[in-house]
């Protein structure tokens, strides 16, 4: 069962800041050039959370000054602490890829911890060492958890959507706009019969990370040392629990794009020629698609590669005025393309295995632009786009105990850091 919980959140005191200025992307997501931007936008801006101003200054940081940050915050008043538990209801409303407007309502909610052979949150990707010793660093330093973990939960037929759209209705306390153009409305909710109705639903749930792995190890390892220092056993300890965004995975507004794959230069001396694609596609089926000067990538891919979203497919692009598309007359079933695309093309076609994914040899553009973009300024030989996982092809990975192959889904949009905090003292 997951435990999400109400509780009294930290938040800015909009009287005195403009919320909008002082909310950023996640830490992972934030270029090193870009950081200076945001430190000096609001002096209460929340990067100052999160990242050290000089990314060369990262390694050897204590992040001390996380700690004095929010303790002088809060004392000054910046930062004010809700005096009655609640639940946190985050409306974004954004455009997406196609062009449509759309919104995704979630709540944030203390996360009653648990360890992952527990089968109750699900990872849906491995995690590295160093961003979880960094991270660690930032916990200890502020006992407090600053940015929030991503979880994805089931409810296909909308059982919360009314419960939480009455929220946004009735006690709104908050908007912003990000440099994106993502616009947030947060709410809070605070009645009693409906934040029952959230507990019940999420206790007979399961939830997947969507975003913030790192994050959430981060919380167990900080659990764990937490409980070895102490004289006995709390489960109501601050430790246990962490700060976490729920959202329903099957709402129009959850949206999963697709990571494309580009080849880049050193790895691929030359463009499969038609020979060499027929070669190491053996049994696949080809089309060729004319790219006229301008043409946008992505409504090419959603005229000839999204209706074959059922099937084993992928677009490829040379940069030579012609775009690829191939496909295998059979359904996808329980595989995922992903998998297909680097056992079938990235290995038998480019001759990259595993090794050499990992050590560099294809980039991951989130945007299908982005990829384009690559292979004709130079840096990649050929881009490889996808079509989009579905909420189904998630849960049924991560249901049989396993993960995903590197970059294989991104959940957009992030969800920022600033909007609410949860310290772990008063």
């Amino acid at each position: 069962m997951t435990v999400a919980r109400p509780f009294c959140a930290v938040r800015y005191d909009t009287s005195k800041v403009e919320l909008t200025n002082v909310i950023v992307p996640p830490y992972d997501v934030i270029a090193a050039d870009e950081r200076e931007t945001y430190f000096t936008r609001d002096p209460h801006n929340a990067i100052r959370f999160e990242l050290t101003r000089n990314a060369a200054d990262e390694a050897s940081a204590d992040y001390s000054e996380v700690g004095e940050a929010l303790a002088s915050w809060r004392a000054s008043g910046v930062l004010l602490r809700d005096d009655e538990p609640r639940y946190y209801v985050m409306r974004q409303r954004f455009t997406a890829p196609s062009g449509a407007v759309l919104e995704r309502i979630g709540f944030f909610a203390e996360l009653g911890l648990e360890d992952y052979s527990e089968r109750v949150v699900r990872p849906h990707e491995r995690t590295l060492a160093g961003p979880k010793a960094d991270r660690l660093k930032v916990l200890r330093a502020s006992r407090a958890n600053l940015s929030s973990v991503f979880l994805l939960y089931k409810d296909k037929e909308q059982e919360l959507e009314a419960v939480l759209a009455r929220a946004l209705e009735v006690s709104t306390v908050a908007n912003a706009q990000d440099d994106s153009g993502v616009e947030y409305t947060l709410a809070t909710l605070t009645d009693s019969t409906d934040i029952e109705v959230i507990q019940f639903y999420m206790s007979a749930s399961d939830t997947v990370i969507a975003d913030g792995h790192h994050r959430y190890e981060t919380a167990l390892a900080y659990r764990d040392e937490q409980r070895s220092n102490a004289t006995s056993p709390n489960p109501n300890a601050p430790y246990e629990s962490t700060l976490a965004y729920f959202a329903n995975a099957y709402a129009p507004g959850s949206l999963l794009l697709p990571i494309h794959r580009v080849v880049k230069k050193e790895s691929c001396a030359a463009p499969p020629t038609d020979a060499q694609w027929a070669s190491g596609l053996s049994g696949w089926e080809q089309k060729s698609v004319s790219m006229e000067e301008g043409a946008s990538v992505a409504a090419l891919l959603e005229k000839h590669l999204l209706p074959l979203a059922a099937k084993p497919a992928f677009a490829a692009d040379d940069a030579e005025g012609t775009l690829r598309i191939f496909w295998r007359e059979q359904e996808l079933g329980d595989e995922l393309v992903v998998r297909i695309l680097e056992r079938e093309v990235l290995k038998s076609v480019f001759g990259l295995d595993s090794e050499a994914i990992r050590d560099g040899a294809v980039s991951f553009p989130k945007s299908a632009e982005r990829a384009a973009s690559e292979v004709r300024t130079g840096d990649g030989a050929v881009a490889l786009y996808l079509n989009a996982l579905t909420p189904d092809d998630v849960f049924r990975v991560t249901g049989l105990g396993e993960v995903m192959p590197q970059k294989s889904t991104f959940f957009y949009p992030k969800v920022p850091t600033g909007i609410v905090f949860r310290d772990h003292r008063k």
